[in-house]
Formats: structure tokens, sequence, C-alpha cells
């Protein structure tokens, strides 16, 4: 089938927070009107998550058959690997930096940009792995910016759980949660292997246990986009 097919901008913002320009990739969709309010998306590991998700390809047809609400997706890529270690990773340099620049510039210039619900669940922050790891940590530190979130094989350490378990505000945060149940043997970034499952559900049983609004699922998959991309469409539906 074919639909109406949104736009893709790719805009630079200046980050004071990180000291450098940030690329960012935005989807409006085919029907975009500032007439209208949208629910914005903001994608880390943005560049895949428009390339190997298909993410804008998604939206189009869950937004032609009004599947979901007006959403508008911003990507923000990584440089490179070591680049998105420092910005995403809980032990990363530059992961403070990169918190504050989603919730005190990005938000704010989006907010400027577009007609946004400017609320907490007005906006999603998505990502993969790390890219989810440092949506969660940012949704913790900043529940009344973001309200929802879309987390895909998030990965889970220690002071992962201890913030959520600090985390006094579950009413706050709508959590979508899945992870394969062959993500047992992950390579990371540092080169070592590590077993992604355990913690995660871990991290669900916390999920439950603190009554956030929560979806959780285990697909039968590995540490791939293999399998995110498919998941996408049932993520962007329940959360949209």
């Amino acid at each position: 089938m074919d639909y109406p097919r949104g736009s893709i901008h790719d805009i630079t913002i200046q980050s004071k927070e990180l000291g450098e320009d940030v690329e960012l990739l935005i989807y409006l969709p085919a029907s975009f009107s500032p007439l209208y309010k949208y629910t914005v998306v903001i994608a880390q590991d943005g560049k895949d998550y428009f390339q190997l998700g298909r993410v804008g390809r998604i939206a189009d047809e869950l937004l032609d058959g009004k599947g979901i609400e007006n959403i508008i997706i911003v990507g923000v890529p990584y440089k490179n690997v070591k680049d998105r270690w420092k910005k995403y990773h809980p032990d990363g340099e530059k992961h403070n930096a990169y918190i504050r620049f989603l919730a005190h510039e990005l938000v704010p210039y989006l907010d400027n940009e577009f007609p946004t619900y400017q609320m907490g669940m007005g906006r999603a922050l998505m990502g993969d792995s790390l890219a989810a790891t440092v949506s969660l940590m940012a949704a913790l530190q900043y529940p009344n910016t973001f309200g929802r979130l879309i987390l895909q094989s998030p990965y889970v350490d220690n002071s992962v759980t201890a913030a959520v378990e600090e985390f006094t505000q579950p009413h706050l945060l709508n959590i979508y949660h899945v992870i394969g149940k062959g993500e047992t043997s992950v390579k990371t970034t540092g080169g070592e292997e590590k077993d992604f499952l355990t913690p995660n559900r871990d991290l669900s049983n916390l999920f439950k246990q603190k009554q956030f609004p929560y979806f959780y699922d285990e697909f039968e998959g590995d540490h791939t986009w293999t399998y995110w991309q498919p998941d996408l469409k049932r993520a962007l539906k329940f959360m949209f």
C-alpha cells in the first residue's frame, strides 16, 4: 500500500551544554499543519531509527489509517561509537550534559518551532540499547518534561536500577519495554559480552513493583534491528 509520505528535515542546532552543534532529523507528517498540535517523539540513535527502523514509513502508515495521534519524530544521531558511549552510557563523561541538552535546549527549541503539547505526556523519548538507557535516565530526571518512554532492549546496570528505585513519581511515566529472549550474550561497545536479558527482567519486576503505567514483552530474537524494526509499529500504536 502507498501512503502519503511525510517529510524529513535535516536541521542543526547549537548546544551550549555539549559545546557542539547537534544534527537533528525531523519527521513531519504528510498532513502537517501549524493549526494542529503534535506529540513529540525524540529518538536517540536518530539516524538508525529512520534508516534501519524505518520509523518515518511506519508513522506514515499509522497516521494514514488514523491508528495513532498526530506526532512529530525528532531523531538525534550520534557522531560515532565513542561519541555514543560518552553521551548514552551512565558512566559516559557527557551523559549528564546530554540529558540537560534534551531537557533544557532541545525541548524549548521544538516548543518554539512547532505546535507542540507543552507538557510531559506530550513528549516521548525512544531508544534501543544504550539509546534506551539514556532515554530512561532522562525521563527519570525530568518526568514533567518527558512523560512517555519506548525502551527497546535497554542496557541496564546498577546506576540504572538505583535511579528507578529512587524515583518517587511513577504515575508520571508511561513505559513500553521490550527485550529479546536471545539477548543473553550481547557484544558491547567495550568488546565484552553481557547478558542483557536477566537485568531487563529484573528491571521489569521493579517497574511493576513500583506500579509504573507499563507494558512489557519478550520477543524471540537477539540484540539487533532485525527484531526492533518489526516491533516499532506495535510500540507506536501502544504509546500513541
